[in-house]
């Protein structure tokens, strides 16, 4: 993912929009002495677009290196630099959307109304007018994010005491299958959130009255208002592509109870037919691939266990440290030897992922991005571990914040962050506000792209997987590793900003955030907790985008599109046969086509640039469709019989 932070990392592209549209009345401009440059007598809507440009470009590396700074090294200090930051960046920005209402309702250039609006849209973290409310909110928000990336889970057992951080409880969900050690871990992490819950009520007033200042009626409807679409026309688009792709999501839904019933027995599915959320290989629910031993459909049908070959990987990695060494290491000795194994299997990691977009023709990593970003979790320091992708100058400083493992989803997630990167290189040379993402849901979808032509056979030709045989049953493997990633996603990529919408909205009071957040997880992935979860919890706090106050919808966005850029991306590389076995791996032709698409950035409507990219200016989901078809055909044929579907909560909403 982007960071949250990032004044040009955000949801854009709201064009069509008329420019006085639903915002207020022309108000004046707060005072904020010595931040905002005061307008020119007689200066014209092009000139106050190429100042907000200018003045924009020159701030922008003081705010990402306190926001760097502030995730890769959390203490008191860092938190409060990159709070005040953040809040000079809102006021900026407050006031350059004050100072842009006096160009509404005139004949503007179709660039420089385009810009304008994107303006109005650059946050979301909306600026309350009130400095000392904006104060307030840049606090609560930074604090948030500190206190999820410092967060830790403890137990005593007898006179001990453990504590283990979301990447080791992550472990757990992924590798245990001991019911209660993975119910144990989940909980455990559950319990990091409940402190957020108040900060996060108080965070929710404070952006509403932000959202209210710049014309909106809520966080939400700002959010929403991002897409080249009225808002109430993008929440029926996402509910439409939903309709496309529920009956595939309801078959994998249906095939992995069963198994979950084979491996646990009563316990492997929660009342009403819900999968138990702290069976599913991950704390979220969002991606089932960690389940491939239970989920596989054939064990016989060729190996794709990607994580077995990258931890031998890292054992070599290890041991070639180690070798460095003469005589017999002390602990510190090896605990150094280890985390230089560490960083050196995930360079290599990255190295991989690096090699794809080049065989694209695609521009190689600058030596800075290998030099500052950061690869794995540090031994001194806290840092938000979260994999993120970082513009610092709008220029050349690209970098990526991973804590990366040696397993399958981190190195495919490496392959998305650096799809951000790629994008950030491309449209460098655009003044500041076009540089961004077509929408929002774009820039998650260039990484996945690529995910999606890392084939069996690309990935065996990479030394990561066996060769693997041609066969109905190697197809169903390799279709159901795909479809754990990404149909497993697509729900939870819907229902999250679901739930926020409602939060923004009033419709969801904090007396019933958790009920709401269940509810919604019950209606749309049909899963549950394995016990109730009153109102003491802050179940949403814990998943990362909350208290980071990230839009999510983009991701569910990105999941369709990937596939539509895929097809077309096929098709520019002249391959002929069955979508799911193409890769363009190497193709120059297919990696121009994408580069084109890439440094359009934020210049035009989406609509235009999805078309030239696809020759569609509508996103769909039938691509997603044609892709797994053969696997939604197999899982037909597995359940037949069986009684599938779930009874979701009568009081879920949305």
């Amino acid at each position: 993912m982007k960071p949250r932070h990032l004044l040009l990392a955000v949801a854009v592209s709201a064009g069509v929009l008329a420019l006085a549209g639903c915002k207020k009345p022309a108000e004046p401009a707060p005072t904020h002495t010595g931040v905002v440059s005061p307008a020119p007598e007689g200066e014209t809507a092009d000139q106050f677009v190429a100042r907000v440009n200018a003045e924009m470009k020159k701030n922008y590396a003081e705010l990402s290196a306190a926001q760097w700074l502030s995730q890769t090294d959390i203490t008191v200090d860092s938190e409060l630099v990159a709070s005040k930051a953040e809040e000079r960046n809102l006021t900026r920005l407050l006031g350059w959307i004050e100072q842009s209402r006096k160009y509404e309702g005139q004949q503007l250039s179709p660039q420089t109304a385009r810009a304008i609006q994107l303006l109005k849209l650059q946050a979301d973290l909306p600026p309350p007018k009130d400095p000392a409310q904006l104060e307030a909110l840049t606090k609560v928000a930074t604090k948030m994010e500190g206190m999820y990336g410092k967060g830790t889970y403890c137990k005593t057992t007898g006179t001990s005491k453990s504590c283990r951080n979301l990447g080791e409880l992550e472990d757990v969900l992924r590798s245990s299958r001991d019911y209660d050690e993975q119910l144990d871990a989940w909980q455990g992490w559950h319990t990091v959130a409940q402190p957020i819950k108040a900060d996060y009520v108080k965070f929710v007033e404070l952006s509403n009255i932000g959202a209210r200042d710049m014309g909106y009626a809520d966080t939400g409807e700002l959010w929403r208002s991002g897409y080249d679409m009225t808002p109430a026309q993008f929440a029926a688009d996402t509910d439409r592509l939903w309709g496309q792709v529920k009956p595939l999501y309801d078959q994998l839904h249906c095939y992995a109870r069963t198994q979950l019933d084979a491996k646990y027995g009563e316990r492997g599915e929660v009342a009403g037919g819900m999968l138990p959320a702290h069976l599913m290989g991950n704390m979220w629910q969002q991606d089932w691939s960690n389940l491939w031993d239970i989920l596989q459909p054939y064990p016989d049908g060729g190996d794709l266990n990607v994580t077995a070959n990258l931890q031998e990987m890292a054992t070599q990695d290890y041991n070639l440290a180690l070798a460095q060494h003469n005589g017999s290491p002390t602990a510190e000795q090896l605990a150094d030897m280890r985390y230089t194994g560490q960083l050196a299997t995930a360079k290599h990691m990255t190295e991989r992922a690096e090699d794809f977009y080049d065989s694209l023709g695609m521009p190689k990593l600058p030596a800075t991005y290998w030099e500052r970003s950061q690869f794995i979790k540090p031994r001194d320091r806290d840092v938000v571990c979260h994999a993120s992708a970082w513009p610092m100058d709008m220029a050349d400083d690209v970098r990526t914040k991973m804590c990366i493992k040696p397993n399958e989803e981190d190195f495919t997630t490496i392959y998305h962050e650096l799809g951000h990167v790629y994008y950030y290189t491309a449209y460098k040379n655009l003044p500041p506000l076009f540089q961004s993402g077509a929408h929002d849901g774009f820039h998650e979808a260039i990484g996945d792209t690529i995910v999606l032509a890392m084939t069996p056979q690309y990935l065996h030709s990479i030394g990561l997987v066996d060769e693997q045989q041609q066969s109905d049953q190697a197809l169903i493997n390799a279709q159901m590793r795909m479809a754990l990633a990404n149909v497993s996603f697509l729900p939870f990529g819907l229902m999250i900003d679901r739930w926020r919408w409602g939060v923004f909205d009033g419709s969801i009071k904090p007396d019933q955030y958790n009920k709401t957040w269940w509810d919604l997880k019950a209606k749309y992935q049909g899963v549950a907790p394995a016990a109730p979860r009153g109102e003491e919890f802050f179940d949403a706090g814990a998943k990362y985008h909350v208290p980071a106050n990230t839009p999510y919808t983009r991701y569910f966005l990105s999941k369709i599109l990937q596939f539509q850029f895929y097809k077309a991306l096929c098709d520019t590389a002249g391959y002929k046969g069955p979508l799911h076995g193409c890769s363009f791996y190497g193709n120059k032709a297919a990696g121009q086509k994408f580069q084109a698409m890439l440094a359009r950035g934020a210049s035009q409507p989406w609509q235009a640039t999805l078309k030239e990219m696809t020759g569609s200016d509508k996103m769909d989901a039938a691509p997603v469709l044609e892709y797994f078809a053969p696997l939604q055909d197999w899982l037909k044929k597995q359940n037949e019989g069986k009684t599938c579907g779930w009874n979701a909560s009568p009081s879920a909403k949305g």
